[in-house]
C-alpha cells in the first residue's frame, strides 16, 4: 500500500466516472463485458459497507444501436434525439447488471440549472444523500435531450466532480482510456512517465496535460484537471486511472498506487462555498495581480478592488465572478458590485470607492471572505 494513500480503505462515500469510451467498444457500441466488471466491483464494494455512486457517459453511445448507425452525429439536435433513445438503453443495462449482483439503483439526470440555483443544488443533494441512507446506488448522468452542455468536451468530468462536492464523497475516480497524467503526452513521447501524486494544481499541471481524448468520448485531460480543481477544493480526493483494467476501482479504494492521485486541499467548506465550488457557473472574470492572487490563496483574505487588472463578461450585483490570475482560475465568489462599477474602481484603495460610485460604493471588499472559496 502506498503510504500516501494509506487511508483509503476508510474512505466510505465514493463516486466513480465512466466515460463512453470505457463502456463502449471502438464501433461505438455498448461493450457488456466491460460493463459487467465494471457493475460487479461497485455491487462488491457496496456490499463491503461503502456507498458508491456511479456517473456515466455513453447514452448516445446505448442509441446507436436501436437505430442502426454505426457513428456518433455531429448536429447537436441529433445526438439529443438519439441520448433520448440511449438513455432508457443504457440505464436498463445498468438495472439488469445490478440486479443480479442485488443491488437496487436509480436513475436520476442533472442539468447545470440543477446546480446552478442553491435552492435547486440543496434539493439534489438531499435526494442523494436520501439514496445513500436507502442503500440505493444512485446512477447519474448528464440530461443529454435537453442540456446542449453535455456536448462541451468533458463535461460528465466536470458533473462527477460537482456530484462529489454535492454529496460530500471521500473520493472520486475517474476512468478514462489512459491511466493517468503523465509527464508528456505518452502518445508522441513515449519517455513520458506517470506522475503519481499531483498536490497542488497549477500552470504548470495544464500546460502538461495535453489532449487525450478518444475518438468515441468527449473528454480530454485538460477537462479532467479542470474536474480535479473542482474536486479538491471540495476537500475530495481524486484519481485518474485506466478504466480497461478489471479490478481497478477496489484495487485504488485498497491503496494501491495506481493512476494519478489529486490530493484534497482538506479544508472543509460550509454549505455556500461548497455550493460555489461545486455547482456555481461564473458569469464574469476578475483579472487580478499577484498580491492579491497570494493573499486569497495563501491567507484566506477578500477580493479588494486594488488588487483588480481587468475585468471579463457583464454581470450584476450578487453574480458569481470567477478570479483568475495568470490564465488560471484561483477562486470564485459573489461579488458585491457590477461589472460596470468594478470597471469604475479596480485598483483603486478602498477608501476612494464611495468618492467613484457615490452612494452605491457601500462595500469596502469586492467580493468578501466569507462569499470566496479558494481553488487551489
Amino acid at each position: 500500500m502506498d503510504s500516501i494513500r494509506k487511508g483509503f480503505g476508510d474512505k466510505k462515500r465514493i463516486v466513480v466516472k465512466v466515460g463512453s469510451s470505457t463502456i463502449s467498444h471502438s464501433t461505438g457500441k455498448l461493450n457488456y463485458q466491460r460493463i459487467e466488471h465494471l457493475v460487479r466491483e461497485l455491487a462488491n464494494l457496496q456490499n463491503m459497507g461503502k456507498e458508491m455512486i456511479l456517473v456515466t457517459s455513453g447514452a448516445t453511445n446505448a442509441g446507436l444501436a436501436p437505430l442502426h448507425l454505426d457513428h456518433r452525429p455531429r448536429n447537436i439536435r441529433e445526438k439529443q434525439a438519439i441520448a433520448a433513445v440511449g438513455q432508457g438503453v443504457l440505464m436498463h443495462t445498468y438495472e439488469r447488471f445490478f440486479s443480479e449482483y442485488g443491488q437496487i439503483v436509480g436513475q436520476v439526470l442533472l442539468t447545470r440549472m440543477d446546480s446552478q440555483d442553491r435552492s435547486k443544488f440543496m434539493n439534489s443533494r438531499n435526494t442523494l444523500l436520501t439514496m445513500l441512507d436507502m442503500g440505493i446506488i444512485p446512477i447519474i448522468n448528464e440530461n443529454d435531450v435537453v442540456a446542449v452542455d453535455e456536448y462541451k468536451i468533458g463535461d460528465n468530468d466536470t458533473l462527477s466532480a460537482m456530484v462529489s462536492g454535492l454529496v460530500d464523497a471521500d473520493l472520486l475516480i475517474l476512468l478514462s482510456d489512459i491511466d493517468g497524467l503523465y509527464t508528456d503526452n505518452p502518445k508522441t513521447h513515449p519517455e513520458a512517465t506517470i506522475i503519481p501524486v499531483v498536490e497542488t494544481i497549477d500552470k504548470h499541471i495544464y500546460e502538461i496535460a495535453g489532449d487525450a481524448g478518444s475518438a468515441m468520448g468527449t473528454g480530454g485531460m485538460h477537462t479532467k484537471i479542470q474536474a480535479a480543481s473542482i474536486a479538491t477544493a471540495a476537500d475530495v480526493d481524486m484519481v485518474i486511472a485506466s478504466g480497461s483494467e478489471d479490478g481497478i476501482i477496489s484495487r485504488i479504494v485498497a491503496g494501491e498506487p495506481v493512476g494519478t492521485l489529486f490530493k484534497a486541499k482538506e479544508a472543509p467548506l460550509h454549505s455556500k462555498k461548497r455550493w460555489l465550488v461545486s455547482g456555481s457557473k461564473a458569469t464574469g472574470t476578475l483579472h487580478v495581480d499577484e498580491g492579491c492572487r497570494n493573499a486569497i490563496l495563501a491567507h484566506g483574505s477578500s477580493l479588494l478592488a486594488v488588487g483588480i487588472k481587468s475585468v471579463s463578461g457583464m454581470f450584476h450585483e450578487g453574480d458569481i465572478v470567477n478570479v483568475e490570475y495568470d490564465g488560471l482560475i484561483i477562486a470564485k465568489g459573489i461579488t458585491n458590485y457590477s461589472s460596470v462599477h468594478i470597471n469604475a474602481i479596480k485598483g483603486l484603495q478602498s477608501s476612494a470607492i464611495p468618492g467613484v460610485l457615490g452612494p452605491d460604493g457601500i462595500y469596502e471588499e469586492v467580493i468578501h471572505r466569507d462569499n470566496l472559496v479558494a481553488l487551489y
